[in-house]
């Protein structure tokens, strides 16, 4: 009988050493498990803390610059026509009116040619039809304006000022931008300080800030007619430049359009003539008779760099030296026209 119960406790103390050491397994991978789920949330947590849309949350959102508007338009006054006869006679031919076809010049009798570039100061007192700032039904009678018109009207081509020789068209928006209208970047701020969009403003344009004008034109001998031809080829409105603080960095041309594409318009657009309205004539007619002044500042005539007068050595810095040289090379043109002739 005791040897049943010495067995029976010995069993029972197997089974309970046998379920202690399961239970304390169970313990042992029942933490192992929970500390790896927490390891795992922890680096998801610190993973959604990383993300950029976190730092969104913290920082300021950077607001984008918008893209510069596309200008298609220049800065031209609309101008209404008169629903009435505005004036006492009539002068409905005159936008009929077109120029006189050039003679025509063979290059075997052009015995002398040269290319003068010429400014135009529309302050002085003879150049004053050039500021004539009326309007009239056909528009404003500034000739900057009536330029920018035909522009406008895709009526004539309009160079690039990279060069003098008409080689890059240029489109309405480059001409708006080389005008210096284009525009700046605006921020606008929100109640909080905080820069919520950037606006676009648009730069004022002054067309009485161009006063001057450069001309390209080329003088011509012919030997067969004895004459002496000037033959304007190019035109082109100058501006001033300034930096962002003020300072003066000196002129630029705008833009070139061809003299001779120009004609037909010009016919259609009488100057400003203080003393007789009855005696106005046209803008092509100014020109073809040469009644304006221009100084010279440029020419081909022993010029073999090229330079315009203001960049020769000796009379950068001598304003009226470079007006004596312009001076010079026009006595020269005179004098030889003149040496041809016997008396």
């Amino acid at each position: 009988m005791k040897k049943y119960l010495i067995k029976f406790f010995c069993l029972t103390f197997a089974l309970s050493l046998i379920f202690t050491v399961a239970d304390a397994q169970k313990k042992r991978t029942a933490t192992k498990r929970s500390n790896t789920t927490t390891k795992k949330t922890t680096k998801g947590k610190t993973k959604a803390n990383i993300k950029a849309g976190g730092q969104v949350d913290s920082v300021a959102a950077v607001v984008a610059v918008p893209p510069a508007p596309r200008i298609d338009s220049l800065p031209i006054t609309k101008v209404k026509k008169s629903l009435r006869p505005d004036e006492a006679v009539e002068t409905k031919d005159i936008a009929d009116r077109t120029p006189l076809a050039y003679e025509h010049l063979r290059v075997d009798d052009a015995v002398y040619r040269h290319k003068i570039w010429r400014e135009i100061d529309t302050r002085e007192k003879v150049n004053l039809p050039f500021r004539y700032s009326a309007d009239e039904n056909n528009g404003n009678q500034r000739f900057i304006s009536i330029l920018l018109k035909a522009i406008q009207d895709s009526a004539v081509t309009v160079f690039d000022p990279i060069d003098d020789r008409f080689t890059t068209p240029l489109t309405i928006s480059e001409v708006a931008k080389h005008l210096g209208g284009g525009g700046d970047s605006v921020p606008h701020f929100n109640d909080k300080g905080l820069v919520d969009r950037i606006d676009w403003k648009s730069r004022e344009i002054n067309l009485d800030s161009i006063y001057k004008f450069e001309i390209k034109e080329e003088v011509i001998f012919d030997k067969e007619s004895s004459r002496l031809f000037w033959r304007i080829l190019g035109i082109a409105p100058v501006r001033n430049v300034y930096s962002t603080t003020g300072e003066y960095l000196g002129p630029a041309v705008v833009f070139w359009v061809y003299y001779p594409d120009m004609r037909p318009i010009f016919a259609k657009y009488q100057i400003y003539n203080g003393k007789n309205f009855g005696a106005r004539m046209s803008w092509e007619e100014l020109f073809e008779t040469r009644m304006f002044s221009g100084r010279i500042i440029k020419s081909t005539m022993d010029n073999p760099s090229d330079n315009f007068i203001s960049g020769i050595p000796g009379l950068k810095e001598n304003g009226v030296f470079q007006l004596l040289e312009g001076e010079r090379i026009k006595e020269k043109i005179f004098n030889y026209e003149q040496d041809l002739w016997s008396y």
